[in-house]
């Protein structure tokens, strides 16, 4: 199974280290393969250096994609995290 699902980053520094950790440790629950896709580069959603590498300030769009048994509970699970500004008050 394949899902994927464009999203926003929302929160006020981005998609920084505490964000990535928080991102790469919820997508490494799931048995699926996960990439954030940034301006055509393509990461392990599993891989916090990796996460890091996309710079992703304030207002930048992702792609989050998975391909597994749990694709598509794995890319809902990641878009609310997203949506959510990975629980930071701004």
């Amino acid at each position: 199974m394949k899902a994927e699902r464009k999203v926003v980053i929302l929160n006020r520094l981005g998609l920084h280290a505490r964000p990535a950790s928080r991102f790469a440790q919820t997508a490494s629950n799931f048995q699926a393969d996960v990439w954030v896709e940034k301006d055509g580069i393509s990461v392990d959603g599993k891989s916090i250096l990796e996460v890091l590498t996309v710079s992703c300030p304030t207002g930048s769009e992702i792609v989050i994609r998975a391909e597994g048994p749990d694709a598509q509970e794995a890319v809902e699970k990641l878009a609310s995290l997203v949506a959510s500004r990975f629980g930071e008050i701004d």
